[in-house]
C-alpha cells in the first residue's frame, strides 16, 4: 500500500521534532500504522532553516496555502499557532477533503465547533491529542479508554510555565517576579507570558477536555479565568504549613443546582491537599485527574511540552487517521467523543453559584476583637470555619489572619469578603484561594 503523504504547516520547535521523530522511528510507525507516513512538503517562514531540517527530499514552500490546496497531500498538519490563518487553512484543508491533525488548542477552543461541523459535513477527520497537555495521551483516554463511563470531573495542571513558577517559589521562598523572570531566562516562560500565567492557556485546554468528557459544544468564552500573577510567596508558604500546596488548576465538573445540571468550567490557583498524588506534580510536568463512575479516579502524567513530547502525540494521530482514512466516516471515533447529534448544550454555570471552599488571608492590626469580628460575619454568611492560623508577617506590629472555610457558594464568601474589609482593624484587601480536596 503506498505512503501517506503528509504536508507540514510550520516547522519551529514542534514541527521539527514532529519530523526527525518521523524519520527515526518510521520502521516502528510503519508496522502500527499498516502503511508508511512521509512528510512530502513543508510551508515555512524560514526556507533555509526549514531544508536544513528536513533535507533535499521534501519540497518547501513559503505559501501554507500551497501545502492545504496540493491534491498529493492526504494528511494536513497544522504546527503554526493563534487563531485566524490557521482556521482559514484548516477549514481549506478540510473543504478540499484532506484530515486534519493539530496541536494549536487556542484554535479548537474558540473555532472548534465550526472545524468539528465542517470535518463532520466533508467525512475526514481533525486529530487533536498534541493540543492539551503534550505527550499525556489524555484526549485519547477521555474520548476511548473511559468511553463506557460517566465522567464525573475532570482536574488537571495543564501549563507547565506556571507549575514550574509555583514550584520554584514554594520550594525556594521566592516572589512571583523572581522565578518568571528565571523562567523565561530557562525558556519554560515565553518573553510575553501572559497567556501561561493569567491562564488563558490552561483554560483552552480545559474548555476541550470539558467538551469531550460531558458531550457538550467547545465554550471557552464561558470559562472562568484567573491566573498567578497575583500570587504571593507568603500564601504558599502559609499554605504549606496548613497541609496544602497551591497549584493552577483548570477544573471542569458537572453539579447539580436548584435549576439542573451544570458544568463548571473554570480556571484558578487552588490550594489541594499535599497529600494528594497532582499536589506533588512538580516543575514543568503536567497532571490530570479524572474522575469516572465506573473506574474511579484516575491520573494522567507526564511532559506537557517540548519538542519530542508534542511531537509523539501529534505522531499518534497521524499513525490514527492512516489507519482510518478508508473507514466509512460514520464509524470512526467522534471528534468529540460523543455522536454529533447526541451532543448536548448544558449550561455552562456562572462562577458565583459554585460551590468550594476557601483560603482567606486577612492582614489585620494586632488588636482585641478582631478574630470575633471575622467569625461573626462569616457566621452570619452561613460560612463554617475550618481552620485558623495566625503569623506575624514581619512588621511585629500587625497580623496575618489565615482562615480555611468549609464549602460555601462564591457570592456568599465574595459578600462576607466585603464585610470584612470594611472593619476599622482590617488592612488592604483580603486574600482568597479557592481550596479543592479532590477526593
Amino acid at each position: 500500500m503506498k505512503p501517506i503523504k503528509v504536508g507540514l504547516l510550520g516547522i519551529g520547535t514542534v514541527g521539527a521534532g514532529t519530523f526527525n521523530v518521523l524519520q527515526r522511528n518510521q520502521e516502528d510507525i510503519r508496522r502500527r500504522a499498516g502503511r508508511g507516513i512521509e512528510i512530502t512538503m513543508v510551508a515555512a517562514r524560514n526556507l533555509d532553516k526549514a531544508r536544513g531540517i528536513v533535507g533535499a527530499g521534501v519540497e518547501v514552500v513559503a505559501d501554507p496555502f500551497a501545502v492545504v490546496n496540493n491534491p498529493e497531500i492526504d494528511i494536513v498538519v497544522e504546527l503554526i499557532g493563534g487563531y485566524e490563518l490557521p482556521r482559514e487553512l484548516v477549514l481549506k484543508a478540510i473543504a478540499n477533503g484532506k484530515h486534519v491533525v493539530t496541536a494549536n488548542k487556542a484554535l479548537l477552543a474558540l473555532h472548534g465547533n465550526e472545524i468539528f461541523a465542517a470535518a463532520q459535513g466533508k467525512g475526514v477527520t481533525v486529530a487533536f491529542e498534541a493540543a492539551v497537555a503534550g505527550g499525556v495521551p489524555i484526549i485519547k483516554a477521555l474520548r476511548e479508554g473511559l468511553t463506557a463511563n460517566r465522567i464525573e470531573s475532570v482536574a488537571g495542571i495543564i501549563n507547565g510555565t506556571t507549575n514550574f513558577i509555583l514550584s520554584e517559589m514554594r520550594e525556594k521562598g521566592l516572589d512571583f517576579a523572581t522565578v518568571l523572570k528565571q523562567a523565561q531566562e530557562l525558556g519554560y516562560a515565553e518573553a510575553d507570558p501572559t497567556f501561561d500565567i493569567e491562564g488563558v492557556d490552561a483554560a483552552h485546554k480545559l474548555t476541550i477536555m470539558s467538551a469531550i468528557a460531558f458531550g457538550i459544544p467547545v465554550q471557552f468564552d464561558k470559562a472562568y479565568i484567573e491566573g498567578i500573577s497575583q500570587l504571593q510567596a507568603r500564601d504558599i508558604r502559609y499554605a504549606e504549613q496548613l497541609g496544602y500546596r497551591i497549584k493552577l488548576l483548570g477544573i471542569t465538573r458537572r453539579t447539580r443546582t436548584e435549576s439542573g445540571e451544570g458544568i463548571e468550567l473554570r480556571v484558578h490557583p487552588t490550594l489541594i491537599p499535599a497529600s494528594r498524588l497532582i499536589a506533588n506534580v512538580e516543575g514543568a510536568m503536567n497532571a490530570v485527574l479524572v474522575q469516572a463512575d465506573a473506574v474511579g479516579a484516575s491520573l494522567y502524567y507526564g511532559k506537557g511540552a517540548g519538542s519530542e513530547p508534542t511531537a509523539s502525540a501529534v505522531i499518534a494521530d497521524l499513525v490514527d487517521v492512516t489507519r482510518l482514512a478508508t473507514v466509512d466516516p460514520y464509524c470512526r471515533v467522534p471528534h468529540l467523543a460523543f455522536q454529533p447529534n447526541e451532543m448536548t448544550d448544558v449550561a455552562i454555570m456562572p462562577m458565583a453559584e459554585i460551590t468550594t471552599s476557601y483560603y482567606l488571608r486577612v492582614y489585620v492590626k494586632d488588636q482585641l476583637g478582631v478574630m470575633a469580628d471575622l467569625t461573626r460575619i462569616l457566621a452570619d454568611a452561613g460560612i463554617s470555619i475550618d481552620a485558623v492560623l495566625q503569623k506575624e508577617p514581619g512588621d511585629q506590629v500587625n497580623l496575618d489572619i489565615i482562615l480555611l472555610t468549609h464549602q460555601t457558594r462564591e457570592k456568599n464568601i465574595i459578600a462576607a469578603i466585603e464585610k470584612i474589609e470594611n472593619l476599622p482593624a482590617v488592612i488592604g484587601k483580603v486574600t482568597r484561594i479557592r481550596l479543592e480536596t479532590l477526593s
